[in-house]
């Protein structure tokens, strides 16, 4: 779904994740202090055909528009930063980074937010009967510790459709998770220049 969920849709969505059954156990303590991540800059989003990207400040916290396929259900005390992206239309984006204690435990964490996008599209579909799912799977990326690149093509029985491009990757104990959303189906989502973003991403946490 884009950024622009609507809250129907997002409060069922959210339940969703909730149930996801992946759960990972908090760290012992407190992570250790590190370098911060870099985010993304609005030039480096996929261009929008008709729209300049604007980027929001990072911010402390995780951010709402993952919670559909993302949440922090079971997953405790790590050091979560985002930054929103829009565009003038409907077009919209999100990067997250957690800092976790360990490559270990960012192992472990990526692998948990990647069994969530992938089975987000079933999960979406048992919570609301008047959503129709489909995901892909668009590959990994030889970047740092690995990337995934997946794709969300919601459809509602109004016949509200979109399209979601959403990636996890990983450098040392630090994982990214970035999301871009709009209206339209997956002919519509510019996975080349996405798989390019996410590379970006990745390779600016350290």
């Amino acid at each position: 779904m884009s950024m622009r969920i609507r809250t129907s849709a997002l409060t069922a969505l959210a339940v969703a994740a909730v149930a996801a059954g992946t759960v990972l156990a908090a760290p012992a303590g407190a992570a250790p202090k590190a370098a911060v991540p870099k985010f993304l800059s609005a030039s480096q989003l996929p261009p929008h055909p008709t729209s300049s990207w604007t980027a929001e400040p990072v911010t402390e916290g995780f951010p709402e528009e993952l919670g559909f396929c993302v949440s922090t259900e079971g997953v405790l005390d790590y050091d979560y930063r985002h930054r929103t992206f829009r565009t003038d239309l409907d077009t919209g984006a999100v990067q997250l980074t957690v800092v976790t204690g360990t490559a270990a435990q960012a192992k472990a964490l990526a692998k948990h937010y990647d069994d969530l996008i992938r089975t987000c599209a079933d999960r979406i579909e048992k919570a609301s009967p008047d959503i129709e799912a489909e995901s892909r799977d668009y590959g990994k990326l030889k970047v740092e510790e690995g990337a995934h690149v997946r794709g969300l093509h919601t459809e509602t029985s109004f016949g509200a459709s979109d399209v979601d491009l959403l990636s996890v990757g990983r450098d040392g104990r630090t994982v990214t998770v970035l999301q871009w959303g709009q209206m339209g189906d997956f002919k519509d989502a510019p996975v080349t220049a996405f798989k390019k973003t996410t590379t970006t991403a990745v390779n600016k946490l350290y």
